[in-house]
């Protein structure tokens, strides 16, 4: 049977490593079947990308197909990221890409329904009285799915559109990003998305250049570990895209070593919400890379030397925050 290849659908698969593929390739043939079906849709393959490629490279190999119902487009984009984000040897952008476009994709398969959303039921918009706890919202329940919070969710969508648009003006900088080989800030990228397409492709060079902290030395990840899952946060706590701009953290870290230099206008404050949202976003991203890396690799987390390291971070990260209790930090005791 052949099958037919949607490209949106392949792009949201993580590639294989050359290794990866060769040693896939290596199991189908010593076990002589495809043991795992190809999963399509209307003849398109949503699962099984790879193997499909290694059995045209080898038609002699018997395989399955399960054919799987989707409502539309968006519903399938859905389940292949969520399908994808089961996978063990994600590295952090892939998996924080796929977040982003699950959400994304849910959301339009919500506004595709006609007259259902997702605060609402087929029974609720036919006017029936019925009674059911309100559905949790989009962000909140997929956020509960991968074990993170709502706001992460959010980041992750607007990195996920800023990465698109990026890719779109300069093809292969995703896959950059994807290995590691780019360094970014989730702000910078999401920023990208949101320029007028005159000008995302200056945008994305400067992504390429070095990046210089308020003290002039150029920044790198160890110099600002929470970098790595930073974002706009939305100021409506709902699922539609905001409306108004809220500055990236690099721009509050500017703004305050501008107002902690210059004495001559001490009524130039900081907004509390801006400092509250940088400590809150650093906090949840720690919790978040913690939860991850361990629950990832709980087998390497159990060895004694790192279960005697990670306790050695708990004290540390303990005796600095016992500094700010009653919310100033004293001298260290």
């Amino acid at each position: 049977m052949d099958l037919m290849i949607d490209q949106e659908f392949a792009d949201k698969i993580p590639p294989l490593t050359k290794e990866e593929f060769e040693q896939l390739e290596a199991n189908i043939l010593a076990d002589g079947v495809v043991i795992n079906p190809l999963i399509v849709w209307n003849g398109v393959i949503v699962d099984g990308h790879n193997r499909y490629r290694i059995l045209q490279m080898h038609p002699e190999i018997p395989y399955q197909i399960h054919e799987k119902e989707f409502t539309d487009r968006y519903e399938v984009i859905a389940w292949i990221c969520k399908n994808q984000l089961g996978r063990r040897n994600l590295t952090p952008a892939q998996r924080k890409y796929l977040i982003g476009k699950q959400y994304e994709a849910e959301k339009a398969a919500i506004r595709n329904t006609s007259g259902v959303n997702q605060y609402s039921s087929a029974d609720e918009v036919s006017g029936q009285n019925v009674h059911k706890p309100p559905a949790l919202k989009t962000s909140e329940r997929i956020a509960k799915e991968i074990g993170t919070n709502e706001r992460y969710v959010r980041r992750a969508e607007e990195f996920t559109k800023g990465l698109d648009a990026a890719e779109e003006v300069s093809p292969g900088i995703k896959q950059e990003v994807f290995s590691g080989a780019l360094k970014t800030t989730d702000s910078d990228v999401a920023a990208i998305a949101r320029a007028a397409p005159d000008d995302r492709l200056e945008l994305v060079e400067n992504l390429r250049r070095p990046k210089a902290s308020a003290r002039g030395q150029p920044m790198t990840e160890a110099a600002d570990p929470d970098l790595e899952d930073e974002g706009e946060e939305s100021d409506e706590d709902t699922d539609e895209e905001p409306e108004t701009y809220t500055p990236s953290k690099a721009s509050i870290r500017q703004i305050s070593a501008a107002m902690a230099s210059d004495a001559e206008h001490p009524e130039h404050r900081i907004p509390t919400a801006f400092i509250i949202e940088e400590l809150s976003d650093a906090l949840d991203s720690m919790i978040f890379r913690w939860d991850f890396m361990l629950g990832e690799h709980p087998d390497e987390a159990d060895d004694k030397e790192c279960r005697h390291q990670i306790q050695v971070l708990v004290e540390k990260g303990r005796a600095y925050l016992k500094l700010y209790r009653g919310g100033k930090k004293r001298d260290a005791e």
